[in-house]
């Protein structure tokens, strides 16, 4: 294995791949010219592959390529995959972690099937019994990370307590100067508010906090997720998507009618002006490109999923949420959080 920090990618998986995915490859590329601690490995078609890379000018040094016949179409579901998805660009992706010729893996493709084949073929962590879907979300002080965002419907308070350290252990290989705080998600911010599973993670979270892996910092309610004051948001996943998806609907459905009500008229089209770079930065701020990648934590190694209709300026900005964890030795980080919860 090499020292330099290798990315495998599913080059086929999602929309408009594998041209989105490589134009994304471009940009990681474009951005991080003065860096020599990469390699990305591009698993799909090799002649598709190869087209986009000369349209690009991609250097040979930086990438490689490595033929699969299959790609996981979007329909496919788990079981059929287990049966069928051997010898596609995301199956080979995932398995060069366990070859030991990748650090982490990334796919735009089918979610379901991502998940079940990347937890076949890397396993779980030990005493980790279920795999969290962890997310990147603004807040007033920088980001946060929320998990579980819907890899499993129903947990109890060990899962829970699990995806507390998981989720910290990410945040610390994201913001290494930075503290995790710890929150659960409710319905109220009051101890004895909630169902019986959130009060005694509650107050196992409260036994263990202090330590070297995460302050506990209480609940917190849906409407101060991105307040800043906890930057690790716990939750079911079931709860984690419905808040998920609500979230991106809210900001979508912002950033439209303001868009329509500032090109109403002669009027509104002048104050646009005005505004212009004020307005250009709120929509930035909420623009999900930018948090694109979701990461599955508990298993041994790190998959990041990236959005499969997403463009090539999001699929970007997954390939360099893949450069920063492994640069802030995630899995270290996950050993060290897990090795602290088994002795207290």
């Amino acid at each position: 294995m090499t020292n330099k920090i290798t990315i495998a990618i599913d080059a086929m998986g999602g929309d408009n791949s594998p041209a989105k995915t490589i134009q994304g490859v471009h940009y990681f590329l474009e951005k991080n010219k003065s860096n020599n601690d990469y390699l990305i490995h591009l698993y799909g078609d090799s002649s598709k592959i190869s087209y986009e890379i000369n349209k690009f000018k991609i250097p040979s040094d930086l990438v490689k390529i490595v033929h699969t016949d299959g790609v996981v179409s979007d329909e496919e579901t788990p079981l059929t995959a287990i049966k069928n998805s051997k010898n596609t660009s995301m199956w080979n992706c995932i398995k060069s972690q366990t070859e030991g010729t990748s650090d982490i893996s990334l796919s735009a493709g089918n979610t379901g099937v991502l998940l079940v084949v990347s937890r076949m073929i890397l396993k779980m962590i030990d005493k980790v019994n279920k795999p969290a879907l962890a997310g990147l979300w603004p807040s007033n002080k920088d980001l946060n990370v929320v998990l579980d965002l819907g890899a499993n419907i129903e947990c109890n308070e060990e899962n829970l307590v699990d995806f507390a350290e998981l989720g910290s252990a990410l945040y610390k290989s994201l913001y290494p100067n930075k503290k995790p705080i710890v929150s659960l998600l409710n319905v109220g911010s009051e101890e004895i508010k909630g169902t019986e599973v959130l009060k005694r993670t509650f107050k196992k979270l409260k036994e263990i906090s202090n330590s070297n892996s995460f302050s506990f910092n209480g609940y917190v309610e849906g409407n101060k997720i991105m307040s800043g004051n906890s930057n690790v948001i716990v939750t079911d996943g079931f709860t984690g998507n419905i808040a998920l998806k609500t979230a991106e609907g809210t900001a979508k459905f912002i950033t439209d009618n303001l868009k329509k009500n500032l090109t109403q008229n002669f009027f509104t089209k002048i104050s646009l002006i005005f505004s212009y770079f004020s307005l250009k930065k709120f929509k930035d701020k909420l623009d999900p490109r930018k948090y694109n990648g979701a990461i599955f934590l508990g298993l041994n190694g790190p998959v990041v999923k990236s959005h499969g209709g997403t463009d090539a300026l999001g699929f970007y900005h997954s390939i360099d949420l893949c450069y920063r964890i492994v640069k802030g030795n995630l899995m270290k980080e996950i050993k060290n959080n897990l090795n602290d919860l088994s002795s207290d």
